[in-house]
């Protein structure tokens, strides 16, 4: 999709992302044949480094479109917010792994896992990432119900969000993100101002019908209409030229990645590759279908890339790594962890 994106060339955007898949792959094979205990041993480790390079972008972070939240090494920029997605995820199993049910159950063991996700969540709202931000707050939330938490907990944390919505909208949205929200709830107020982006994938989307104009014959896209056609709406492009039909493929496609992730974790034997498995299907998920619902003008626009799909480096190897400890987790499902230390039981 990235060659019709560059309208029939592998420059700029597909040769580097050939080259990233690339290194990517081999990333999920390493991960995926290292034993399992290296990420139990490791994981908080990998927490505090990626927290610190998320705390390094306040510094000496790089600024594109209105955000600072990239890291520029010279010969490539890094987005650790993305990498703490799965982190986060990595993190909290380390964590809950080692919980009896009756501790998950008290409050006060609840403290640090909402540490761990609040701590970065609060980083990443200031870049500003609003989007992302909302994602890790879901996956904790997912994890957490995983982990066994009382329901109450839930019922009380919504309540608390709901009560939280005024001073967030006051005090921590910035004036494009309400924007955003009010051109969300009503979509047809600015068209040719906040409202333009998802009123060009609409008719991008409609104009597709079942079987597409065909690849590279994209008139919305090609012809300049479609924004961030290679990143945020590469969906909307890739419906526009293979119609409903190549749509529903891909997100067949999707599901039936998460599918397996989730059998992968009712196969494992240890609480630990179960979480991580099902922890990392439910970040693919919350990716695919927030970018998805987004294009489609179901939520409102975050600047989501598409998994695996959309141009960017640091979201492509983010999910290589991803599917890598999903595979980890395969390779050593009939391990036992033994709870409160990084051991094997044969």
């Amino acid at each position: 999709m990235l060659y019709s994106a560059a309208s029939g060339s592998f420059e700029p955007w597909a040769v580097k992302q050939m080259i990233r898949f690339g290194l990517g792959f081999v990333l999920m094979l390493s991960v995926a044949l290292t034993p399992i205990h290296f990420w139990l041993r490791n994981a908080y480790f990998l927490y505090i480094s990626c927290l610190i390079l998320i705390v390094l972008v306040e510094i000496i972070g790089t600024v594109g479109m209105g955000a600072r939240r990239w890291i520029d090494l010279g010969f490539v920029a890094v987005q650790p917010s993305e990498f703490m997605k799965i982190i986060v995820v990595l993190a909290l199993a380390r964590y809950f792994y080692a919980s009896q049910l009756g501790d998950v159950k008290r409050l006060t063991h609840l403290i640090i896992p909402i540490v761990l996700v609040s701590v970065p969540v609060f980083f990443i709202i200031r870049q500003p990432d609003l989007g992302t931000a909302l994602l890790l707050i879901a996956s904790g939330v997912i994890i957490f119900f995983l982990a066994g938490v009382r329901f109450r907990v839930f019922i009380f944390s919504a309540i608390a969000g709901i009560a939280a919505i005024i001073p967030v909208w006051k005090y921590i949205l910035h004036d494009y993100q309400k924007a955003r929200l009010m051109t969300f709830l009503r979509p047809d107020q600015d068209l040719l101002g906040s409202g333009y982006h998802v009123m060009q994938s609409k008719i991008a989307l409609g104009s597709g019908g079942i079987t597409g104009k065909g690849f590279l014959a994209g008139s919305q896209s090609h012809l300049s209409f479609l924004p961030e056609m290679h990143t945020d709406f590469i969906f909307t492009m890739l419906a526009e030229e293979f119609g409903f039909i190549g749509g529903v493929v891909l997100l067949l496609l999707y599901l039936s990645m998460v599918i397996y992730g989730f059998v992968i974790a009712l196969k494992c034997k240890n609480q630990f590759g179960r979480l991580i498995s099902m922890g990392v299907m439910n970040v693919f998920f919350l990716n695919y279908f927030v970018n998805i619902a987004m294009v489609m003008g179901l939520l409102p626009v975050v600047g989501m890339p598409l998994p695996l799909v959309s141009y960017g480096g640091t979201s492509l190897i983010t999910h290589m790594f991803g599917i890598g400890l999903v595979l980890c987790v395969f390779v050593n499902r009939d391990v036992n962890l033994r709870p409160g230390s990084a051991e094997i039981i044969s």
